[in-house]
């Protein structure tokens, strides 16, 4: 099978069906780029910065459709409450109308494709745009080595410490564990990895180089429950342990809690087994180890 012909041939299919071509989207005065970030403004209003990056569009061209929005009555953009230096977009009254207008035209066309379908075709194909939208998501989601101490990694560990302070049994404290700063994965004695989706921290991931450079230690596996199913963790052990090796290492090792079930289901998948522990660390159960590729 050509993987490539089938997705675009695909996405062909879609952007007709849907009436993407078309300037006046669901028969409305403006295209899909303009109808889908009025959308996705919503009633409550959303900053400029959350726009971009949750529509993954350049900077120039989501303001020239704001500005195409505000010529039209439909938008606003202006300082945001809390913030001065930056911008949000609000709907007008105008603009909450054509909104709901776009609902309406949106259910219609959803209605439109399901009805000459049977009962069994609709079921199929629901289900199949469900699972399309996971695998798209994952598709979109970002990994990239950052500084441990930043922003994105502060606020993936913050997730993770409080997750496991309610799920182990006698609760998590930092500064127990023998990881209490996690800048040690930094280069050249660590990395540390954190997953993005439209520029929000979902995931992380980190290891600290032991043995002379023998041994990778990983710590700090974690996945946001909004994106788990998306076969993210599988991806962020994978990465860690490819450039583990690229840096030298011959093996991989981690511990775990016992209450992390699902942690010890993911890395006995990817080919660590139980081993006897290797450490002290207070709050762990369970020890593995992997060997690494040469």
């Amino acid at each position: 099978m050509d993987e490539l012909a089938v997705v675009r041939r695909f996405n062909r299919t879609v952007t007709q069906r849907v009436g993407a071509l078309n300037d006046a989207y669901l028969s409305r005065d403006r295209p899909l780029g303009q109808a889908r970030v009025l959308w996705e403004i919503g009633p409550n209003g959303c900053d400029v910065r959350v726009l971009r990056e949750r529509l993954d569009l350049d900077s120039g061209y989501l303001s020239r459709l704001l500005r195409a929005l505000e010529h039209a009555g439909l938008v606003v953009v202006g300082p945001s409450d809390g913030d001065g230096r930056a911008r949000t977009a609000r709907l007008t009254r105008r603009g909450r109308a054509e909104r709901e207008a776009l609902d309406t035209r949106s259910d219609e066309l959803a209605a439109s494709i399901l009805a000459p379908l049977s009962e069994r075709q609709r079921t199929r194909l629901v289900d199949a745009m469900a699972e399309v939208e996971r695998l798209l998501t994952a598709s979109t989601v970002e990994v990239a080595a950052v500084d441990p101490g930043g922003p994105a990694a502060q606020k993936c560990l913050a997730a993770y410490f409080a997750e496991i302070g309610e799920r182990f049994d006698d609760g998590f404290e930092h500064a127990r564990s023998l990881t209490p700063d996690e800048t040690v994965m930094a280069p050249p004695d660590g990395l540390f990895l954190v997953a993005t989706l439209h520029g929000e921290p979902v995931g992380c991931g980190g290891f600290v180089v032991q043995d002379d450079g023998a041994s990778a230690y990983l710590k700090r596996m974690w996945v946001s429950s909004a994106v788990r199913g998306l076969g993210l963790g599988r991806r962020l052990l994978a990465e860690l342990e490819r450039r583990a090796a690229a840096g030298g290492a011959r093996r991989a090792r981690l511990e775990t809690n016992r209450a992390l079930r699902e942690a010890m289901g993911l890395y006995r998948a990817a080919g660590y087994e139980e081993v006897a522990p290797f450490n002290d660390e207070p709050y762990a159960h369970h020890w593995f180890e992997k060997e690494l590729p040469g």
